[in-house]
């Protein structure tokens, strides 16, 4: 078995990925954040990546109404690192691409080799719309050729230093970057419907692959069987990162057990909230987020695909998930993030075939 890349979804909004009261409660910051990461490195894993969240979906918990931003966090840990890979999340109706060409270069100088973008097109109208920069609902039907032609600037920014792209949403003028990067600035994307797979198969290094239902490891091999011929088809290598949730524990009854009460506090109004701004999206097919994100009410996991078990059921299920072909790596999040990290590293890792030589 080829070892796989392993990373970590860091919290930079409040309570991680759990839609719960009865979950661990926290707020973001960059001292919990500069502990995941560098325990994460010391753990040997091989990335870090932060999203970008502009609004979250209130409720009890309050979920996701607390964040930090993504690319000052990523360069600020970039400097207490030294070799995990970090990511950045750009949301690109607010940011032009050649000012993130240019945070990208900046943040290569702190971290050679080490930092990427992931491209956030945007599901979440009211995220934009409290700012004025919401185009309008259109905006979905046509958001993957906004974000070529966004990936394009930057692409063309970084490689030659200058830009004279001339497209429909973007249109440089002689622009100009100077100093490039040193290396290449990777590229991530989350595209789940065709059109989202046809971007990332053209212009991504990795594109993200949602595992689906609770200790299902191979669920999202069609999604990423359908990356890999895109990808075949453009002449490229693009694989899959897929995101699982963990909760691991010493055996599989106490694992459940967590999960039982987790699910016990479910937030129903931040459910209903998430629910109301997926439901927008009417160009949707069947298998992207917008459609997926709102299954039905319960998803305290965000319908992320989610392992839970003792050590060994947890580290079989992801030997599982790192032999479906074309997978290249798994970001993980965990209920606890230092604790589960610490689990995962002591006792997860070191009974995984796909880590072998790698942790």
């Amino acid at each position: 078995m080829a070892p796989v890349d392993i990373g970590v979804f860091i919290p930079i909004g409040n309570n991680g990925w759990l839609i719960s009261t009865t979950s661990p409660q926290y707020m973001p910051s960059y001292d919990l954040n500069k502990q995941i990461v560098q325990k994460a490195e010391g753990y040997g894993f091989d990335f870090a990546l932060s999203m970008i969240k502009l609004r979250g979906f209130g409720g009890k918990s309050e979920f996701w109404d607390h964040n930090l931003e993504s690319f000052t966090l990523m360069s600020a840990l970039a400097a207490v690192t030294s070799r995990i890979r970090l990511f950045a999340s750009t949301a690109i109706l607010t940011l032009p691409p050649a000012l993130v060409a240019r945070m990208a270069t900046t943040i290569d100088s702190v971290a050679p080799g080490r930092f990427g973008i992931n491209i956030v097109t945007g599901w979440q109208s009211a995220e934009y719309a409290q700012m004025g920069l919401w185009p309008g609902d259109k905006y979905f039907g046509y958001r993957y050729d906004y974000a070529t032609e966004y990936v394009q600037v930057m692409k063309d920014l970084w490689k030659d230093g200058v830009s004279n792209f001339k497209g429909e949403h973007f249109q440089m003028d002689d622009c100009k970057l100077s100093p490039r990067p040193g290396g290449k600035v990777q590229i991530v994307a989350a595209g789940q419907s065709g059109r989202g797979v046809e971007f990332a198969s053209g212009y991504a290094d990795y594109n993200f692959a949602m595992g689906s239902g609770i200790n299902t490891s191979t669920a999202f091999g069609q999604a990423t069987a359908r990356l890999v011929a895109a990808a075949q088809k453009a002449g490229r290598d693009v694989g899959s990162y897929v995101l699982f949730m963990v909760i691991a524990e010493a055996t599989d009854e106490a694992a459940q057990a967590k999960w039982k009460l987790y699910n016990d506090g479910v937030d129903e109004d931040a459910l209903s909230w998430m629910k109301s701004q997926s439901s927008k999206d009417t160009n949707t097919d069947a298998n992207s987020t917008a459609k997926n994100i709102d299954l039905p009410e319960g998803a305290v996991n965000l319908n992320m695909g989610t392992l839970v078990g003792s050590f060994e059921t947890v580290a079989r299920m992801l030997d599982e998930v790192a032999n479906v072909p074309g997978t290249k790596g798994i970001m993980l999040t965990f209920d606890d993030f230092l604790e589960g990290l610490d689990k995962f590293g002591k006792h997860v890792q070191p009974l995984m075939k796909s880590r072998e030589g790698k942790a």
